[in-house]
């Protein structure tokens, strides 16, 4: 936020009294056009017309008023549908539970360490799995051991 210093106030009053636009006043002081009508008004310059140009001979507007868009009726309303009942909790809970099967996903298929490809197609290394999902070589690269990173 710039503060107005007298050299800009005295700006202002001459550009005012040119009748530059707010904005072109702005652009020279170096600030918005709302900062300029706001100190314009502040230090009581003389108001200006509009520079909105209006056709003079043109009946103003009535305001829109708003119609309904619902139509009203005097039928009566259709009761809503009514929900089952809900089952008792203790025959909820009394309910055998299967309990879910653990499964351990192994990769099938080659190593999945990357080395290469392009915007649509991903090259993997053909080697077999040994250790996680790669291969002897690229194991001893992605599982570092304590030893090896000292």
């Amino acid at each position: 936020m710039s503060e107005w210093s007298e050299i800009k106030i005295e700006a202002l009053r001459t550009l005012w009294a040119q009748g530059l636009s707010t904005a072109e006043i702005g652009r020279r002081l170096y600030l918005s056009k709302n900062a300029v009508v706001g100190k314009a008004h502040r230090l009581d310059l003389p108001t200006r017309p509009s520079p909105i140009k209006r056709d003079p001979s043109a009946a103003p507007r009535a305001p829109k008023v708003r119609k309904h868009t619902k139509k009203y009726t005097d039928k009566p309303r259709q009761p809503k549908k009514t929900l089952a009942p809900l089952p008792s909790l203790s025959a909820v809970m009394l309910k055998p539970v299967k309990a879910p099967e653990v499964f351990k996903y192994q990769r099938p298929g080659p190593c999945c360490w990357i080395i290469g490809g392009g915007k649509y197609r991903t090259l993997y290394c053909d080697a077999p799995i040994t250790r996680g999902s790669y291969c002897a070589e690229h194991a001893a690269l992605a599982y570092v051991t304590k030893k090896a990173a000292a």
